[in-house]
């Protein structure tokens, strides 16, 4: 025997002694090496062979059991080939009557991004591997965010495939997520508050003001002084005001809230001044809406240009509404649900969990050693 060939076959020995299985009993097997007892079982043309996690026989023909119920439910013939591009469209129409339209878009959008890594493949015949695929080749190219919006969405398609009987595991389950950092929040102070919203009424009238700028002065401090979205503040009609109870509901209109569910917060009292201001100047029907504009992006950025500022958005005032509530006091599951938050204050701790340089200095001068 040439130097190197006894080597080479003592290891192959020792492989085929590892993978020496016996036969314990009807699709129940045991492995030599381990002790530990497999599943073997077959339906249609295709074999399951899966691991029982256990050296215990009697644990083992119960997972057996179970197993085989599984395998039992698995749908077979044409309809079982269906590709994860057809699964996900079936999702898609049984699941997008509870969305938003822009939800259902993207979601459809994740779906073609994920469908060309699975093309021409029965959904029955993707493995993690091809999970992986995806995960090396875009998701980790992904911001945090749209990668993990992404495997979700993958992850609810094979748990639908599994529920059908389409297949027997979810090859995305153990796919972990990534880490979303949460941005700092940058929101105006209020001497910077108060001189973007005077910029904005002082350029109405002007040769080269904006023709909304009312309107869109009027909107902003909507938004500041009530912590809607934008959607939710645009579509505000006067019948969802009620100044005797000092209260204002929040629908969302047509579109609806982002959680689907009407609100009743109390207004502040800037906010019913404003309010109160723009009735007396209109006399409205309970019917007109209380903003004239749907946005007032173009003339914010405008006077955010000529002030210097960075640019502010729309829900940039939100969170100084939400912020200035927590730093006047207000505890944190109450600000949450004047936001139309349904966690109790969890994602309010998370993003508004922070300090203003002001307020944090004029915290300081309050403790005392």
């Amino acid at each position: 025997m040439l130097p190197g060939m006894e080597t080479k076959a003592l290891a192959e020995t020792k492989v085929a002694r590892k993978a020496v299985m016996h036969w314990v009993a009807e699709n129940l097997y045991r492995l030599e090496s381990s002790g530990g007892y497999y599943a073997l079982l077959k339906r249609g043309d295709k074999q399951f062979r899966r691991s029982l996690r256990t050296k215990d026989r009697k644990l083992a023909e119960r997972r057996l059991a179970e197993l085989r119920d599984r395998v039992g439910g698995l749908v077979i013939g044409e309809e079982g080939r269906q590709t994860f591009d057809e699964v996900a469209k079936r999702w898609m129409t049984v699941t997008s009557h509870t969305l938003k339209p822009s939800s259902a878009l993207r979601r459809d959008l994740c779906i073609r991004s994920l469908s060309p890594f699975f093309t021409g493949l029965p959904i029955r015949n993707i493995q993690r591997q091809q999970c992986e695929r995806w995960l090396t080749q875009r998701g980790q190219n992904l911001a945090p965010m749209t990668m993990n919006r992404e495997l979700e969405l993958m992850r609810s398609v094979f748990g639908y495939a599994a529920k059908l009987g389409l297949i027997l595991k979810n090859p995305a389950e153990d796919l972990k997520r990534r880490k979303v950092v949460q941005a700092q929040i940058q929101i105006p102070s209020r001497k910077q508050l108060q001189k973007l919203i005077a910029a904005i009424r002082e350029s109405d009238g002007r040769p080269d003001s904006q023709r909304k700028a009312k309107p869109g002065a009027d909107l902003v401090e909507l938004l500041t002084y009530s912590g809607c979205r934008l959607n939710e503040a645009t579509s505000l009609h006067w019948a969802d005001v009620d100044f005797k109870k000092n209260t204002v509901t929040i629908t969302g209109g047509d579109r609806g809230t982002k959680n689907h569910e009407a609100r009743t917060i109390p207004m502040t009292e800037a906010l019913r001044t404003l309010l109160r201001r723009l009735r007396d100047e209109r006399a409205p029907q309970p019917n007109d809406p209380i903003s004239q504009i749907d946005s007032a992006k173009k003339c914010l950025q405008t006077a955010c240009r000529r002030l210097g500022y960075q640019q502010f958005t729309h829900h940039d005032f939100r969170h100084f509404f939400a912020t200035t509530c927590i730093e006047s006091g207000v505890d944190i599951p109450t600000v949450s649900r004047w936001l139309g938050h349904k966690d109790g204050g969890a994602l309010a701790m998370r993003v508004y969990g922070h300090l203003r340089a002001e307020h944090s200095a004029a915290m300081i001068t309050r403790v005392h050693f």
